[in-house]
């Protein structure tokens, strides 16, 4: 059974907070792992990723093997069942429409004193996808990833997919198809994010690496991040609901299993304004786990992290929102859009009992990697703006110069700068001359 809390409980504040700083990231100690896997990859390129590959995938490969041939892919393309196929389109047209309006516009203009200023975007030149590898992968990610990618302009898309004992995803291949992915790699682990980051023989280097993985992955990403740049690094999934007491209890309870099913160490939370609502939502729960396929995972996740708490009125609940910062926020209540403007930390917000997360893991359009861990207190979901870079222009006149000139030889002659301070003399001497 999960916890139950009440606010309105003398040791209520203890309990939250021992909630709210449960460990449930699992991990161990890799790093010193990686750091070896990633300096043999560095010092023997191909020979060190597919020795890996070999022992960890237990998948022998030789360097040409490495990369999926556009045959391969569309042989397993045409092994998609039609119904599925049509799912990934309707997905991609979605995910690509709501991101093309993410784009942000150049500027450029002239101000009081007369000098030009101003920015423009352009994409990173290529990027690297992690996709987790087997039948457990997930063509969605592949999707959520790569088509805002190719959206911001990315010319060069490379995706290292692992396929343990050599199982291979269809969907995956057929969402790298749709997504307009250039490569895809089978291999997986810190070896590949190592040989996306410096490159090898085979595989040329990338400029940004996304995409969720397991612990070397994540420790690789970490330990590559400014070489290259990287998206975030991900825990386990999460979700809050709140919820008052006119919803059906049922919905409720599967859209918590929606998250606890992906991981033991996922997160369910349920806020509620009613306590035997709250009940109800857990024995739903507990009924519905006897028949969900993944029941043992979802399970555990509810047992050993998931939590009803019941709170005096909305204000309270997204207070405790704030303090949570969930991955997924769902507002199961009469006027949603009225509670998410006082819930301004979260990764992804859910409006109305109609609007499932699911929604927004495969169709709604908005991105589904997102912020965990509480970091959405301070950072975003993928995006567009992952795969470009702001560059800023400055254009000035001599009559510019001559107006802002003299506070730049100011400021360089206080901070001891001096070639700094003469190259603005220089000119300012021509103009007077």
């Amino acid at each position: 059974m999960p916890v139950f809390l009440d606010s309105a409980q003398a040791d209520f504040e203890t309990a939250f907070t021992a909630l709210l700083n449960a460990k449930r990231e699992d991990s161990p100690d890799v790093d010193a792992v990686v750091a070896e896997i990633i300096a043999d990859v560095r010092a023997r390129g191909d020979a060190a990723v597919l020795e890996l590959t070999a022992k960890f995938d237990r998948l022998e490969l030789d360097a040409a093997g490495m990369r999926f041939s556009a045959e391969e892919i569309d042989a397993y393309c045409a092994q998609v069942p039609e119904a599925e196929r049509v799912a990934l389109e309707t997905a991609a047209d979605r995910i690509r429409a709501y991101h093309v309006r993410q784009m942000p516009s150049d500027e450029r203009w002239t101000d009081e004193i007369g000098a030009e200023l101003g920015w423009r975007w352009t994409a990173v030149s290529a990027a690297g996808l992690y996709v987790p590898g087997g039948l457990a992968s997930y063509p969605s990610s592949v999707l959520m990833n790569a088509i805002p990618a190719k959206v911001a302009g990315v010319e060069r898309l490379a995706i290292a997919v692992p396929t343990p004992d050599g199982i291979v995803n269809p969907l995956v291949m057929l969402a790298a198809k749709i997504s307009g992915v250039d490569e895809v790699y089978r291999i997986g682990g810190a070896q590949a994010i190592a040989a996306l980051a410096y490159g090898t023989e085979t595989i040329a280097p990338v400029d940004k690496i996304t995409g969720p993985g397991n612990a070397f992955v994540a420790a690789a990403k970490r330990r590559v991040f400014g070489k290259v740049g990287i998206d975030m690094i991900a825990g386990p999934s999460e979700i809050l609901v709140i919820a008052d007491g006119d919803n059906d209890p049922d919905w409720i309870a599967l859209d918590l299993m929606s998250q606890a099913e992906h991981d033991e160490s996922a997160q369910s939370l349920l806020i509620t304004t009613d306590a035997s609502f709250g009940r109800a939502v857990a024995d739903a729960v507990e009924k519905r786990l006897e028949t969900l396929e993944r029941r043992a995972i979802a399970g555990t996740s509810w047992r050993d992290y998931g939590a009803v708490i019941t709170v005096r009125d909305l204000d309270e609940a997204a207070a405790l929102s704030n303090r949570i910062a969930p991955e997924h926020l769902e507002l199961c209540v009469a006027d949603p859009d009225a509670l998410a403007e006082k819930c301004p930390h979260a990764g992804a917000i859910f409006l109305g009992q109609w609007t499932p997360e699911a929604i927004g893991d495969y169709v709604g359009g908005p991105n589904h990697v997102l912020p965990t861990a509480r970091s959405a207190r301070f950072s975003s979901g993928l995006s567009v703006m992952d795969f470009v870079k702001r560059t800023t222009l400055a254009r000035m006149t001599p009559e510019a110069l001559r107006a802002i000139g003299p506070a730049a030889e100011v400021l360089a002659t206080s901070e001891s700068l001096e070639a700094h301070g003469l190259s603005v003399t220089a000119r300012l001497k021509k103009l007077n001359d």
